[in-house]
């Protein structure tokens, strides 16, 4: 299972095996998600998109703890395929790769899109195709090295992030309006859903938390809490602030792939501020592609026992067609692999956990409700998430 590896305890965060353990999982989850999805909260309602923010942020708040219990209660390490054969059998540890496959994959496909477009209006000619396959050749050449994106690089984008949605937001004080926040949109209404879901999703860091922490277990249920709740608080604030500078009638005027936050204020507010957040941007998602891309060649490679070269040309081949046959915009691929593969991987976790409160092997650091109703709702959400994507997909 793909997971992006655990910051390196080197200098001050060795300090910290709390802090180490929590920017693991906030590196998991922030990346692509964070800058679609002002769009897509702009269209539907702004104070609708907060509120669901909110709770599929508390929704998945529960299945990290829940997927940390199922870790805790087992004896070996192992990623979530592996926790998924030992409590569901041969049949959910395949569901749960076609979760990773579709979610690597949808990730790929959005970072091509998402640096064509960036880098297009950086720079100001071309074509966001053109950027996008240097980008594409670029990484292929850098993974096929073999060259990995450090923990320390993860840590570092992510805290760069943070200062600049600071910085956005000190810049734009008594500039960001709040015309139309109260406007809600009935008929779009499902549309923020999948980029929010695709947003949150960080549960592959979850058994990787438990190697950071090491001996200090006790921290993990902490750890997952503070983890999971630093990307809502960041989404709530860097979307209130790029919806307020934009403008909710500007989102509407610009390219479907033009729809990302940092293009967004490039275009309607402090041009300098655009500029570095596109680079951060820029700098981000190419971290994200090398780490996905190098995983999902080791997964072929290490786990099917696929050739190095035909590991390589799976992993590339199916994003650049994607990307070259047009088939998708930046925000619709978000959206279809949130749905899709958070739906899948929220049931998978949930039924672990059932399933590790009777077959569980050591007694865990800490101890969730079992609760059935909370998880049978949740159940039933991401299959009618998945229901209705696939089927507005078919009409």
């Amino acid at each position: 299972m793909f997971h992006k590896r655990g910051i390196e305890s080197h200098g001050f965060l060795a300090k910290s095996k709390l802090l180490l353990a929590s920017f693991t999982l906030v590196g998991t989850i922030v990346g692509a998600g964070i800058l679609g999805i002002p769009y897509v909260v702009s269209q539907a309602g702004v104070l609708y998109g907060f509120l669901l923010i909110l709770l599929v942020g508390i929704a998945f708040l529960f299945l990290n703890l829940f997927a940390g219990e199922v870790v805790l209660r087992t004896k070996s390490q192992h990623q979530l395929t592996g926790y998924a054969e030992k409590y569901l059998g041969p049949t959910g540890k395949k569901f749960m790769a076609l979760s990773m496959f579709i979610n690597i994959y949808g990730a790929l496909t959005a970072y091509l899109l998402g640096e064509g477009s960036t880098w297009y209006k950086l720079l100001g000619f071309g074509s966001p195709l053109l950027y996008s396959l240097i980008f594409f050749a670029i990484c292929f050449v850098v993974v096929y090295t073999g060259v990995k994106a450090t923990g320390r690089m993860e840590f570092l984008m992510i805290s760069l992030l943070i200062i600049v949605v600071l910085m956005i937001g000190l810049f734009s004080i008594g500039e960001t309006s709040t015309d139309g926040f109260e406007i809600f949109h009935l008929s779009k209404f499902f549309l923020p859903y999948g980029v929010i879901l695709f947003a949150l999703m960080g549960s592959p860091a979850i058994p990787e938390m438990q190697e950071v922490l090491g001996k200090r277990k006790k921290l993990m249920k902490t750890a997952i809490i503070v983890g999971s709740l630093i990307p809502v608080i960041l989404y709530l604030v860097f979307t209130y602030v790029v919806i307020g500078l934009v403008g909710i009638d500007n989102f509407t005027l610009i390219g479907p792939n033009e729809r990302i936050a940092t293009i967004a204020l490039s275009l309607y507010s402090n041009s300098l501020l655009g500029v570095m957040a596109n680079l951060l941007a820029v700098l981000s998602m190419f971290t994200s592609f090398l780490t996905l891309g190098l995983a999902l060649v080791e997964v072929y490679h290490y786990d099917y026992k696929i050739g190095r070269m035909k590991s390589l040309a799976l992993t590339f081949i199916v994003p650049l067609m994607i990307v070259l046959l047009d088939l998708t915009s930046f925000i619709s691929i978000l959206s279809i692999t949130g749905v899709v593969a958070g739906g899948l991987d929220g049931i998978l976790i949930i039924l672990m956990y059932w399933k590790a409160k009777l077959l569980g092997e050591r007694r865990p650091e800490y101890v969730m409700g079992k609760h059935y109703v909370l998880g049978t709702v949740l159940i039933c959400m991401f299959i009618l998430g998945i229901i209705y994507q696939v089927w507005s997909n078919i009409l």
